[in-house]
């Protein structure tokens, strides 16, 4: 299936806190660290309650080939392993640290030595970076390609389409120099390949500070149209390069590697000094927010205390979301904590949180015109009805990359995103079952 530029909408940005420059938030009183805050396996923890931690010690190393190791955020005492419920529904370990107030740096912290392809790999898995625009894909395994003749592109994700959130926007202005630095190492590891910035015409003033830099580095700046949803990943291979990813593949299968800006200088970081990732500029707004801006926070920093560093809530909150509104991920409470892919956290009051009242479909087609994958939601909300996984599979359900475009322009205001993922969960029991007879 292609995909066409002409199937994006247009958004209301609300990115009213791109002028904030990010403040470092103080350490809380204590964090609450998942080992699973990545596709993949979960870290397993290498620390129990009681022990003594350092900022930058590992406290829980890599659980498998697919998965990214994990450590302490603050300095002090290890309170207790306990499972927790995460946004996502699944509940995991989280490592409790109780700060010591002194955020002491890890004494073993040291840059590491590359001098190979192997080093260059385990230095990027070492470093506990994910794919920090929100997927949380280990960057190791994406980098880590045998044959690098099959990287055609390197694309960075500095698109950020979605509303409110400007972190992206504050590490291409604040961190350019670091940015670049992370670009010119991978570069040296993968060899001389097209790189290829993607960003949307509405940052300026991005743009032109990356200007002289892309000139001098020989690095692309390819600017696109401010529609949503650009930073999808298949969406900006496309609009970058003209390539379609296969349905069922990756961005490798159409040549290309794609990461986010804020995954680059995390890297950077990792392997100029050693320091792992242990903190993220996150977004912190929405209608619920007395003082929205962005601020550096130790990961594992509970919701609520983020929140209050923020001046705390101006009226309750009905929704609270990791991410965007289009794709963000709605949060149980506050006490959930700030993980490595968060890039945000928006809270909105009962004005701005409450759904619209559902109508029934008038089959105006707008889902389909809209869809950047050429789906057809209203179909798919039929079958799903139906309970039919021969239909979604049909349908080609799993190509849905749960943009929401079509619940926003659904004039019924019908669920259809929620419902495609829906659809996607009863077809992969559908084909599971399938595969075991």
């Amino acid at each position: 299936m292609a995909i066409f530029n002409l199937h994006s909408i247009k958004i209301a940005h609300n990115k009213s806190t791109a002028g904030c420059i990010p403040k470092r938030m103080p350490a809380p009183e204590s964090v609450v660290i998942p080992v699973s805050m990545h596709i993949g396996a979960p870290a397993v923890p290498v620390v129990k309650a009681g022990d003594t931690v350092k900022t930058g010690q590992l406290i829980a190393s890599s659980g498998g080939y697919v998965s990214s190791p994990v450590y302490a955020s603050i300095s002090g005492k290890v309170k207790k392993i306990d499972d927790i419920l995460l946004a996502g529904g699944n509940t995991v370990p989280a490592i409790v640290i109780e700060s010591d107030g002194s955020n002491d740096i890890y004494s073993e912290i040291k840059a590491p030595v590359i001098n190979s392809f192997e080093d260059f790999i385990k230095a990027v898995a070492d470093s506990g970076v994910v794919g920090m625009g929100g997927a949380g894909f280990p960057t190791h395994v994406k980098l880590n390609v045998k044959d690098l003749s099959k990287i055609e592109f390197v694309i960075i994700n500095c698109a950020e389409c979605e509303a409110y959130i400007t972190s992206d926007t504050r590490t291409m202005l604040d961190m350019t120099d670091e940015f670049f630095d992370g670009l010119s190492i991978i570069k040296q590891h993968i060899g001389d390949k097209r790189f290829i910035i993607g960003i949307e015409d509405n940052k300026k003033e991005c743009i032109e500070k990356l200007k002289p830099y892309c000139a001098s580095s020989g690095v692309e700046l390819k600017v696109l149209p401010s529609t949503y949803p650009t930073g999808g990943e298949k969406v900006l291979v496309y609009k970058t390069t003209g390539r379609v990813i296969p349905e069922g593949k990756l961005p490798l299968d159409a040549g290309a590697v794609v990461l986010n800006c804020t995954t680059v200088v995390a890297l950077q970081k990792y392997i100029r000094t050693g320091m792992p990732i242990v903190e993220k500029t996150v977004t912190v707004a929405g209608s619920a927010v007395k003082e929205p801006q962005n601020v550096i926070v130790p990961i594992g920093t509970r919701v609520k205390d983020l929140i209050e560093f923020c001046g705390g809530y101006k009226e309750e909150p009905k929704k609270i979301l990791y991410g965007g509104p289009m794709m963000g991920i709605s949060m149980p409470d506050d006490s959930c904590p700030v993980l490595k892919n968060t890039n945000a956290i928006l809270a909105f009051n009962a004005k701005d949180a409450t759904p619209s009242k559902q109508t029934e479909c008038i089959n105006c087609g707008r889902c389909v015109s809209h869809c950047p994958m050429n789906l057809m939601p209203a179909y798919i909300a039929t079958a799903y009805a139906a309970k039919d996984a021969k239909r979604l599979e049909q349908l080609k359900v799993n190509i849905c990359m749960e943009c929401g475009c079509c619940s926003y322009v659904c004039p019924a205001k019908r669920p259809l995103v929620q419902t495609n993922k829906l659809s996607k969960a009863l077809l992969k029991n559908y084909q599971m079952g399938a595969a075991k007879k």
